[in-house]
């Protein structure tokens, strides 16, 4: 009967391995969002926000099992000119001063195929909280090129949104109602836990110095997971 168990603990092992997903932190200098609201009917002003923080679990083959919070600084948003800047931080749209965060939180995934899912949560923009859906398109997972090899994760993600919803309704005549966002994110393994990548023998090539040089980046990517 020991034997047996221990067979059996031995076999669930990959599988409670498998269940639990990453963890990663969002990259605030590689991840942006967009968005695009109607100027007056003249054309779509376009603005981006920076600097954006959270946090997500993801296994990229379990999607349903993803967790993902993140926090906006939308004080930190550019629409090109610091009035308009001003303008739509003020009390009677974004009131920045009051409300400098927005804040999405998922509720639910579903999972659409291998690289896309719908992220279902509630979105809170000016002390307002909503339903807001992402369409996410999930582009690689793999170590970045880049010291200090952290694997990183890449999305991006587009959802629509009615300001009026969130009570930012001033400005009818001039400000369209349906803000179109699209989100570009990093994120990057939290930790050094974490299984190596399997190896796969370099192609050798014809440059020698090439070949010393791949063979030192291997080796400084071993030793900074």
């Amino acid at each position: 009967m020991p034997r047996l168990l221990l067979l059996l603990a031995c076999g669930l092992l990959p599988l409670l391995a498998h269940a639990a997903p990453a963890r990663y932190r969002l990259d605030p200098v590689h991840t942006r969002v967009l968005f695009s609201i109607e100027h007056a009917g003249f054309s779509q002003a376009l603005g981006t926000v920076s600097g954006s923080e959270g946090v997500l679990e993801f296994d990229p083959d379990d999607w349903s099992s993803a967790r993902l919070e993140v926090s906006v600084p939308v004080t930190r948003l550019d629409l090109g000119d610091d009035k308009w800047n001003q303008a739509t931080l003020a009390r009677n749209l974004l009131d920045g001063e009051r409300f400098p965060q927005a804040r999405f939180v998922s509720s639910r995934i579903e999972p659409l195929d291998a690289t896309h899912a719908r992220i279902h949560g509630l979105l809170t923009l000016r002390g307002v909280t909503r339903d807001a859906v992402l369409e996410v398109t999930f582009n690689q997972l793999k170590r970045h090129p880049l010291p200090p090899f952290r694997r990183t994760a890449g999305f991006s993600a587009t959802t629509v949104l009615s300001r009026a919803d969130f009570g930012i309704d001033a400005w009818k005549p001039v400000i369209g109602d349906r803000v179109e966002l699209r989100i570009e994110a990093e994120a990057v393994r939290d930790g050094s836990a974490e299984a190596p990548a399997p190896d796969i023998p370099p192609t050798p090539s014809n440059d020698p110095l090439q070949d010393a040089a791949d063979a030192a980046l291997d080796n400084e990517m071993d030793t900074h997971p």
